[in-house]
């Protein structure tokens, strides 16, 4: 079995650090000028692009991305899911013109016609028959919370280790040493241990779920369908069933999250799974780029919402809402995307993509023989640096390398390929074509070869 030689990973990873600086002049000019930015960036998560600097934006078409150097890139982060519908896709950018310069009123807390047909296409996809829109999945998930609190007069969450809902407070929780539950490393000031708020167990052990189910303080088991920010853990053959089971069995409600796992398909794995949320949860693709986000939630969830509150109270600032969400022009976004975008026929062609994306990475670790392994969900697939793949986030976490993450990178940014900053993920959209998965199958099997000194 091949292994890394960490010598020669420093020379070639100070030797692509090296390339990228020279090769991109203009990007590190844009950031030494931030002097009024916080890190230098609008967004301190900017941050994590490797090089010392990220790339700095001068257009975006499709799967294209061009920098301030004018170097162009075949963009296969997608702006981690944003831009799953491709960069400024025509149809969206159609709608959002027109209820901009034709129509106006892009916020004005009066609902338009478009929020009953996003509504309506939603409960087509995911099943649930009631909705409200967000700007954000964080903020969907942070209001559907507290509503699964108010429906079943229980305070907990029960979150996996190492999942990823946003910032939502309750979820920076991980399995820690000895099976304690543990503050997640890198968790800013959290207002309250979220050990307090929280149950923490890890993806894929339904035995565990119970042990912590059977308090009988957890309102809501808040789960993506399989984990995605800690690398692609997919789910062992029986743990959905195993989840809704339980979730009945204790009085807890399931909620799904698949602001990320919408790439299985235009149901998500919700649809493709024959998943029964009582909660459903997304955001980022849904506005082809426009902030956007929703929850929807079971009929049996709304009745208990209303009948406890009744419809007067949800409209009162108890935390459930805000006054830019539902605006105009995140609707007429979210509806071109859905309806002319996102489409079935888009997806089976960006699902075939990811899988010949997924056959071409798999066949160079086994010419190499790198004990590496790549997982793939729908649109998306994520190689990581162990084989056999993870199973719960603690093993992918444990599997994480910094070193081999810049090294690949940069790797491949230098020769004009963009890859999720965060983790080696790559999504496909309606734009890529066979030729963008093929050179960058290429590209990686020079990045491995030169790794293993084939």
């Amino acid at each position: 079995m091949s292994i890394v030689d960490r010598i020669r990973l420093a020379a070639f990873l100070e030797r692509e650090r090296t390339r990228f600086v020279a090769e991109h002049p203009g990007s590190l000019a844009v950031n030494r000028r931030a002097d009024h930015l916080f890190g230098r960036v609008p967004m301190t998560w900017m941050t994590q692009w490797s090089g010392g600097f990220p790339l700095a934006l001068s257009s975006a078409r499709g799967n294209r991305i061009t920098d301030v150097d004018g170097l162009v890139y075949v963009d296969f982060a997608l702006g981690d899911t944003v831009a799953m519908a491709g960069h400024s896709p025509e149809p969206t950018v159609r709608a959002v013109m027109h209820r901009m310069a034709t129509l106006g009123g892009i916020a004005t807390m009066l609902p338009t016609e478009d929020a009953e047909w996003v509504a309506e296409e939603l409960t087509r996809r995911f099943g649930l028959p009631e909705w409200s829109f967000t700007l954000t999945a964080t903020d969907a998930n942070r209001w559907a919370i507290r509503l699964a609190r108010l429906a079943t007069g229980k305070p907990k969450l029960l979150v996996f280790s190492y999942c990823y809902h946003g910032s939502v407070d309750e979820t920076f929780v991980i399995v820690g040493p000895e099976g304690l539950p543990v503050s997640r490393p890198g968790n800013v000031a959290p207002g309250v241990d979220p050990r307090e708020t929280t149950r923490v167990v890890e993806w894929n052990d339904l035995a565990a779920v119970e042990r912590e189910l059977a308090h009988g303080d957890v309102a809501a088991i808040l789960m993506e369908p399989a984990l995605t920010n800690i690398g692609i853990v997919l789910p062992a053959p029986g743990f959905h069933e195993g989840l809704r089971a339980l979730a009945t069995k204790y009085g807890a409600l399931l909620m799904i999250d698949e602001t990320h796992t919408i790439s299985a398909g235009p149901g998500g794995m919700t649809a493709r799974d024959g998943l029964r949320p009582d909660i459903f949860v997304i955001g980022k693709s849904l506005g082809g780029g426009i902030p956007s986000g929703a929850y929807g939630l079971s009929e049996e969830v709304a009745d208990k919402v209303r009948r406890i509150m009744g419809d007067a109270g949800l409209g009162d600032v108890g935390g459930v809402g805000g006054t830019l969400a539902g605006n105009a022009l995140s609707l007429a976004a979210m509806r071109a995307t859905l309806d002319e975008v996102l489409t079935e026929t888009a997806f089976a062609r960006m699902i075939a993509m990811a899988t010949r994306y997924t056959v071409d990475v798999e066949q160079i670790l086994v010419e190499v023989d790198l004990p590496w392994s790549i997982a793939q969900l729908g649109a998306r697939a994520e190689y990581r640096f162990v084989r056999p793949a993870p199973r719960n986030g603690g093993e992918s976490a444990a599997a994480a390398d910094n070193e081999l993450d810049e090294y690949l990178h940069l790797y491949t940014l230098n020769r004009g390929i963009l890859m999720t900053p965060f983790h080696n993920m790559a999504l496909m959209c309606p734009d890529t074509s066979a030729a963008d998965v093929d050179r960058h199958s290429e590209v990686f099997a020079d990045a491995v070869a030169e790794l293993v000194g084939r």
